[in-house]
């Protein structure tokens, strides 16, 4: 007997029944960006490798220990992409998008590939919708695009949140809190776990990284360490100042999480993360933040930008928590069922004409019997039940009495 196939470990297929409440998801995604003005963009699924070493860090989980990276053919290094945000930016240098008027506001809602223990919330390929805004350094846009996912999850009728928010400081500031840091994690590497004291030799700011699933010590320890947020200078001060102040007037409620520092390095100033109800290391439905340098490490001219990714698979999590139903799926307007005896070869006529109607129809392709065929034509959701004989056929509508027509006549009943 042959071996069964089956999907690779930490993938999934999103089978007919999973596909409403899916398209609900991206569906409100794409209406909410075209009403904030972000447009649609679309980048391949592998980069060359040094794009992600460059933005995301050498020593960030990412590219240590989650990229899926290959040689191909002529012995290039390619990495399947982890994140969209470095690839959207290297797309607006190549295309000049820069010579456009500013902000580029772009999205896109594609897979992703990260290396990792399969879990609940967590695929080794997974769905994500990326919206940046690229070329624009006012911290008002920051409030907006955490107000867009706000909405999107106000729309979608989750509750269970809470919006964690800090400053992370920019190129001014951040050398001088790095440097006590250091001198801080130096002095108290015993109280700190080997995963955190390897942080701090590699990228001291991310000993913050997922800080909740650390050790509860460790946790403690860290609460002592300097904080970004006593080392802001006057101007990442002033424009986190106005990102609260405008989340505020929207009404967007938030936490002031002074260790969330984001898990790659091209993050400066604003951060945030939208934390679900999941209660695991996989709890952050959406995350983003600033990337003022990201654009200048892949070549291109010094150009701000701030954006967010969302996975859909978690938040369609979230919305199962809350017993958020999804839509039913489309039903079938007319179904024909045929007699032995009835002109097959006609129906087929009569299903294309409808089709190009816009009416939707179908008819039996497995040979049932016709009391098989009237019981998959009550699981098809049919309006209409057509009973095709030899000579006329028999329309069928709940509470209305059956109607005998001429197969002539029947497209033209049915299309009115």
């Amino acid at each position: 007997m042959t071996a069964k196939i089956e999907r690779p470990r930490g993938t999934h297929d999103v089978i007919p029944s999973e596909q409403p409440s899916w398209r609900r998801v991206t569906a409100e995604i794409e209406r909410l960006c075209a009403l904030y003005g972000y447009r649609p963009i679309s980048t391949p699924v592998f980069e060359d490798t040094a794009l992600f070493e460059r933005t995301s860090g050498v020593g960030s989980d990412v590219v240590q220990k989650e990229m899926y990276t290959f040689a191909d053919r002529s012995d290039r290094s390619l990495t399947l992409r982890p994140e969209a945000t470095a690839p959207i930016c290297r797309a607006y240098v190549e295309h000049g998008l820069q010579r456009e008027p500013q902000p580029q506001k772009l999205f896109t809602i594609a897979t992703m590939y990260r290396y990792g223990a399969p879990g609940k919330g967590r695929h080794r390929e997974h769905w994500q919708a990326s919206v940046e805004a690229i070329g624009s350094d006012d911290p008002a846009i920051d409030a907006e695009l955490i107000q867009l996912y706000d909405t999107l999850l106000v729309r979608l009728g989750v509750t269970r949140y809470h919006l964690e928010l800090n400053s992370i400081g920019c190129r001014e500031c951040r050398p001088a809190y790095l440097a006590a840091l250091t001198a801080w994690l130096d002095a108290n590497a015993a109280k700190l776990d080997e995963a955190t004291r390897e942080k701090a030799s590699t990228s001291p700011l991310r000993v913050f990284d997922n800080y909740a699933a650390k050790p509860e010590g460790v946790r403690a320890a860290l609460d002592e360490a300097p904080k970004i947020g006593e080392s802001l200078c006057e101007q990442c001060v002033e424009r986190f100042g106005i990102v609260r102040r405008d989340l505020d007037a929207n009404g967007v409620a938030y936490r002031l999480e002074p260790t969330l520092v984001r898990g790659l390095d091209y993050y400066s100033r604003t951060t945030w993360e939208f934390v679900g109800p999941l209660e695991n290391e996989n709890a952050t439905i959406s995350g983003g933040g600033r990337y003022d340098y990201l654009v200048e490490q892949i070549g291109g001219p010094a150009t701000p930008g701030v954006g967010f990714g969302a996975g859909i698979e978690r938040l369609l999590l979230a919305m199962e928590a809350e017993g958020i139903a999804g839509p039913d799926a489309p039903s079938i307007d007319v179904f024909f069922a045929c007699e032995p005896d009835a002109p097959r070869e006609s129906v087929a006529t009569w299903l294309a004409e409808l089709r190009r109607s816009g009416i939707a129809s179908d008819m039996d392709y497995a040979g049932r019997s016709l009391k098989g065929q009237l019981t998959q034509a009550g699981r098809s959701g049919a309006e209409t039940t057509v009973v095709v004989g030899a000579e006329s056929a028999t329309i069928r509508r709940p509470g209305a009495d059956d109607t005998s027509v001429r197969h002539g006549e029947v497209v033209a009943r049915l299309s009115r």
